[in-house]
């Protein structure tokens, strides 16, 4: 069985974190999320991922390599633009050979992971398996129906008067079947290849589809608030024995609860950190500083004299000054400072920006 994990798409949703880089590079709690879809491959016991490549996808290869670091082995697949989830399916087909594989979009996480649906496969020896939770609002997503019986009765993508409340999540398992399928697919009225209509024509043709349910969370981060839900729930879920303390914390500073502390990094005296959160290597949490839950900042970023909680400062961010940052994402090499008064803000910079209050 191979993987296809999908990394194409412009992510117009998270403008500006993405008009200088990819999507599926913006770390959630210090890992870009990309890599939360190649370990649950891997833990599925996949050994072949054949990674797909839109317009943008800097970053990608120089950070996954040849999938060694993984216990994978990586083929990168350029798609060019994005024409729907069934296009990505079609380039890979050199690729995914007569061989099952799991499709893994690169922007959800899933906390169960991928190893649910090689069991389902397994046990049940279905054409398919799609995933599917309960969602409050379906509308945003691929839209199942099931009969009282567990059986399919519709799947409709983004529908505006949905059947269901059952969204399907960015997981997928087929056999060589839908190769045929996705070869006959017609554009959407999107003029994308959608895998929904793929699997409805799948469904069609007599194939069996079975649905497997989520269990546990899932986070599709399509938006900023949802990268902001999604760095929260990885780190309250991460175990306390695996985040290291290696930098240096000053007499008169306090961190407490779940914390990661990177190399060269220091607390100083008058700061306090409170988990779970985690910070990347040679950052300075200076005098009067306050990290607070559910913080994920990256290396040597900067907080002096300031607050900052339920946010994600990327790479060599730096806020100072009588200044509370909440609910908040800063890309690289961004500044936020602060003169009097103190302020209490939100807000989502793109890389290299300066905001001065």
């Amino acid at each position: 069985m191979k993987g296809l994990l999908l990394a194409g798409g412009h992510g117009t949703r998270l403008r500006p974190l993405t008009f200088t880089g990819n999507k599926h590079m913006i770390p959630i709690a210090n890992q870009p999320m990309l890599f939360y879809g190649l370990r649950h491959l891997a833990q599925a016991g996949i050994r072949e991922v054949g990674i797909i490549l839109g317009t943008v996808h800097e970053g990608i290869e120089e950070a996954i390599g040849d999938g060694r670091a993984f216990g994978l082995e990586v083929t990168y697949i350029h798609q060019g633009d994005p024409r729907g989830l069934a296009d990505a399916v079609r380039c890979a087909r050199s690729f995914l050979g007569d061989e099952p594989f799991v499709m893994y979009l690169g922007d959800n996480l899933l906390q169960q992971g991928a190893l649910p649906f090689v069991d389902l496969y397994e046990r049940d020896t279905p054409d398919a398996v799609v995933g599917a939770t309960v969602v409050a609002d379906p509308r945003s997503y691929g839209v199942v129906e099931l009969g009282p019986d567990g059986s399919i009765v519709s799947i409709s993508e983004k529908p505006a008067h949905p059947k269901s409340n059952l969204a399907l999540i960015g997981v997928y398992l087929f056999t060589p079947a839908i190769h045929d399928v996705v070869a006959k697919l017609k554009p959407s009225a999107r003029g994308e290849f959608e895998i929904t209509d793929a699997i409805w024509a799948l469904h069609g043709t007599g194939a069996k589809v079975a649905v497997q349910k989520v269990e546990g969370w899932w986070k599709d981060t399509g938006r900023p608030e949802d990268l902001l839900e999604a760095n929260e729930r990885v780190l309250r879920a991460f175990p306390r024995d695996q985040l290291k303390r290696e930098g240096t914390v000053e007499s008169g500073a306090e961190v407490r609860g779940g914390v990661a502390l990177g190399l060269g990094t220091v607390v100083r005296a008058g700061a306090r950190i409170h988990g779970p959160a985690v910070i990347g290597s040679g950052c300075e949490i200076g005098p009067g500083a306050y990290v607070g839950p559910a913080t994920a900042l990256g290396n040597r970023v900067k907080v002096v004299g300031a607050s900052v909680r339920r946010s994600i400062l990327l790479e060599g961010a730096t806020i100072s000054g009588p200044l509370e940052i909440v609910d908040s994402i800063l890309g690289r090499e961004s500044r936020v400072v602060a003169q009097e008064p103190a302020r209490r803000i939100s807000c989502i910079l793109g890389d290299a920006t300066m905001l001065r209050l």
